[in-house]
């Protein structure tokens, strides 16, 4: 609803695959889209999702990373991201609203 509201329109999609996630990166970058990006626990370790991840911004196309809580305020092993050196811009620590947030930015 606040894509719509935002003049956007939202593919919103969850899985838990990183094989499928991936995949999804590709097709964003083949369709020209922008991404709003929650890797959840790959954040930390994924280098297949930062590689795809990266063709986002290569592409001219915009990649927010999204995190619900903030990673700082977590375990230590959460405050790296091998993500956040490849995305636009980082919306983190303020709930389901860190979504919302990042399609205002992709509006604006």
């Amino acid at each position: 609803e606040r894509a719509s509201n935002l003049g956007l329109s939202a593919d919103v999609r969850q899985t838990n695959s990183e094989a499928e996630l991936i995949g999804w990166l590709y097709e964003a970058v083949d369709s020209g889209v922008d991404v709003v990006l929650n890797p959840a626990a790959f954040t930390h370790y994924s280098y297949a999702v930062r590689d795809a991840a990266t063709l986002i911004t290569k592409a001219g196309l915009r990649l927010i990373e999204v995190h619900l809580s903030n990673p700082h305020t977590r375990e230590e092993f959460r405050h790296k991201s091998v993500i956040s050196g490849v995305a636009t811009g980082v919306i983190a620590g303020f709930g389901v609203d860190s979504y919302l947030l990042a399609l205002t930015q992709l509006a604006a």
